[in-house]
């Protein structure tokens, strides 16, 4: 802060439309065991950064109820040494505490904090003191401050609540955390402590087997099959956590294997397809007792590497055809694959619906796994062999949408179209972001048999968790009239009934996807706090697009805003009604953009901005934006909202230099008016909104209210950029008393000023 008033804070508290939430972010690192079967209560510790003072948790969906009832902080080296101490004897000592005499043996009386893992030492079986040991002690675990912390919930599934997949996420006194993985599935299920012992007997099927690898370490599991069962044993762990930031990959990679009773290796999977996480297909020729293995590929390990093994004769879907429909098409898709109650699926493609949607198959021994189809308004047409010469492609009318199969090793499938020189043409292959395993590749040549353009991958955005994005597209500008030659084959030569495509060409259809980040905010009752919406744009889309928060429950608002057509993305401020109660809203918005006389309306998706492999940004989209009542905290008098109205003296867009400031004045007569108010701890103000090259360079009270200086870098400020900035305020109290008695100091955000329209001019 540069410069100080008595009635600064009292500005700052009616200005920023309230006040009271942690500015730092909470942060979920994994969930375990990352799921539980309906009708059951269990324990759960969710581990991350920031989560003292968790008081609430959120499931998506029906049916799920969570109770947050310990924290456990990372112990410090004294109490470590303790802790050692104390477990050695234990060990030495054979579990009987009655004959210990640690007094005699040590110069000070052991006290060991009271603290979630060192309770109840003497009653924890060895699996679960080794488990411990490994967890405190190991040298070779990886130390990780964004997992240091743990939140322990118990959390009831009630017996009707739908399965699949759900986000829990926790809500803090520094704000709501971001949304991580929890299943809600229908088999009994059993944790690798209670079952992965030597001694522990062995399993009947279908079960499901809740871990996590630590360094260096395999979990084994005594299993118990029969002669000609096909049995589907299919790990998660990626989908649990989608990335880890400081780990190559960038995620868990696990591997599972299957001995016999005299310990031969049956059955081996590493992953499956293009997804990391495995899927084991085995038919025992007897009945048996056979262990499984679960381990990490190279050995790596630490509490963040969750997984969910289910094994049993469950419904495995390994292929559906076609990959979508039409809009507004009866479409039933022929599928197959293990234990599978029909060979066929029907797919909605109703009318509004999403671009890409989600098939289900669910029966009494389990839920299959949702797949992904798409829906659009072109026409169709099955491909049509043969069609793997030059000298015999299949005819196109244009546009269209081709449902193919590169049905065998070396497939080539070939069309024809006509085109008209001038003529924009574009091609595209929906595939691998559909299940697919074809890496496809897409090779036009022209009339006079000349190659024009060829892609292999084209990336997209929109699909946040893929890292080899293997769909093709091509957009060209067609050079001559004739007829014009389209090949469509696998780069690895691959093929088979799998290999299914969806092949569109023609004209571009002009569209775009958004999504939204974060996925949900903390505000206080009269609290605005901002997010951004992104733009991926498709087939050369540069219009404007209008921002809107939908009308809902809990009374929210948002003023609209606009991404404009050089833009991919811009902020929103979401404000909370000052009545609102203390619990959870999903928020939805849309952006709507208009394309010659076409209107196109788009949900913006909510995503997670994740960072693979200490370099790489995803957007992976998540189900729900939620917005989170924090618990009231005593607040000083001075602090509390005063007065509604305080505003930016020009509602005109502030014209900033390119290398120059310019003054932009806030008005708080009323604010000025007010005598009540006393000096305040310091206030600092920052951008909440980062608009390229532009810089807060200052600010100061004036007479009548507030005046900012901005400041527009010389180089990276671009001549005519638009858009709003969003300046938030903080301040810094004392906080309570850490773990040791130490005070703590905590930066308290106070939200954010109105929204401040800007453009870069000449100086």
């Amino acid at each position: 802060m540069r410069r100080s008033g008595c009635w600064l804070a009292a500005l700052l508290a009616a200005g920023l439309t309230g006040a009271w939430a942690q500015s730092s972010g909470p942060h979920i690192g994994y969930i375990y065991p990352a799921g539980g079967q309906v009708g059951t209560t269990f324990r759960v510790v969710v581990g991350g950064q920031l989560l003292r003072g968790a008081d609430a948790g959120y499931v998506s969906g029906a049916g799920v109820r969570i109770s947050v009832v310990d924290y456990a902080w990372a112990l410090n080296d004294n109490d470590l040494q303790d802790a050692g101490w104390f477990m050695r004897e234990l060990v030495r000592r054979r579990w009987s505490l009655a004959s210990m005499r640690y007094e005699q043996q040590r110069d000070d009386p052991l006290e060991l904090p009271d603290h979630p893992w060192l309770r109840d030492l003497d009653h924890k079986s060895w699996g679960e003191m080794t488990r411990l040991k490994t967890q405190l002690f190991d040298p070779r675990k990886q130390l990780n401050t964004q997992i240091s912390e743990q939140a322990i919930l118990d959390i009831t599934i009630a017996p009707n609540a739908a399965p699949g997949d759900r986000e829990l996420r926790l809500a803090t006194p520094r704000g709501l955390t971001n949304p991580m993985p929890f299943q809600v599935g229908v088999l009994p299920e059993f944790r690798e402590e209670n079952v992965a012992e030597p001694a522990a007997r062995a399993l009947d099927l279908p079960a499901l087997l809740n871990g996590q690898i630590m360094p260096g370490e395999a979990d084994r599991f005594r299993i118990r099959a029969r002669r000609g069962q096909q049995l589907v044993i299919r790990v998660l762990a990626r989908r649990l956590v989608p990335y880890l930031a400081d780990a190559v990959p960038g995620w868990f990679q696990p591997v599972v294997s299957l001995r016999d009773a005299q310990g031969h290796e049956v059955a081996f999977a590493d992953d499956y397809r293009s997804d990391p996480d495995p899927v084991l297909f085995y038919k025992p020729p007897a009945d048996d007792v056979y262990t499984l293995e679960v381990r990490d590929s190279i050995y790596r390990g630490r509490d963040d590497f969750v997984y969910r093994l289910s094994a049993g004769e469950l419904p495995f879907i390994t292929q559906m055809f076609p990959l979508g429909a039409r809009e507004g098409a009866t479409t039933v898709a022929a599928i197959s694959g293990w234990n599978l109650p029909t060979d066929k699926l029907p797919l909605d493609t109703q009318p509004g619906g999403e671009a890409i949607r989600l098939a289900r198959l669910t029966q009494a021994r389990g839920q299959a796994d949702d797949l992904p189809y798409a829906v659009d308004r072109l026409p169709e047409a099955p491909e049509a062999e043969p069609n793997d010469t030059a000298a015999a492609p299949q005819q196109l009318a244009l546009p269209v949408i081709v449902n193919g199969r590169i049905s065998q090793s070396g497939d080539v499938d070939r069309f024809r179209f006509q085109g008209r020189a001038g003529e924009e043409i574009v091609a595209e292959v929906m595939a691998r972001r559909l299940n697919s395993p074809l890496d496809s590749l897409l090779q036009l040549t022209g009339p006079d048999g000349a190659a024009i353009a060829v892609n292999d991958d084209q990336p997209d955005p929109a699909a946040g968790l893929t890292t080899h994005h293997a769909d093709s597209y091509l957009r060209v500008k067609l050079p001559a009239d004739g007829a014009y030659a389209l090949a469509l084959s696998d780069v690895q030569h691959q093929g088979g009934d799998a290999y299914a495509y969806r092949l569109r060409v023609g004209p571009p259809q002009p569209d775009f996807v958004l999504r939204v980040t974060p996925t949900g905010l903390a505000l206080s009752p009269g609290q605005s706090r901002p997010v951004t919406v992104q733009a991926i744009r498709r087939d050369g889309f540069a219009g404007d697009i209008d921002l809107t928060l939908m009308p809902g429950a809990g009374g929210f608002t948002a003023k609209p805003a606009r991404i404009a057509g050089d833009k991919d993305s811009a902020d929103i401020a979401v404000t909370a009604p000052r009545d609102v109660p203390r619990q959870a809203f999903a928020l939805h918005f849309e952006g709507r953009a208009q394309v010659g006389d076409a209107a196109i309306i788009r949900p913006a998706v909510p995503a997670e901005k994740m960072m693979q492999a200490f370099a790489y940004w995803h957007l992976v989209p998540q189900q729900e934006f939620l917005v989170a009542i924090p618990r009231p905290q005593p607040v000083p008098a001075v602090w509390r909202p005063l007065l509604p109205g305080v505003r930016w003296a020009s509602t005109a867009p502030t014209r900033i230099p390119q290398g120059g400031t310019v003054q932009a004045q806030l008005l708080a007569p009323q604010v000025l008016a007010d005598s009540r108010h006393t000096p305040l701890p310091a206030v600092k103000l920052e951008l909440a909104s980062r608009p390229r090259g532009i810089i807060l360079d200052d600010w100061k009270a004036t007479p009548t209210g507030l005046l900012v200086t901005l400041r527009g870098d010389a180089i990276i400020a671009h001549l005519g950029n638009t858009g709003n900035l969003i300046l938030g305020a903080s301040i810094e109290l004392e906080g309570g008393a850490g773990d040791r008695g130490d005070l703590s100091r905590e930066r308290v955000s106070l939200g954010v000023l109105p929204i401040l329209p800007f453009e870069i001019v000449r100086p």
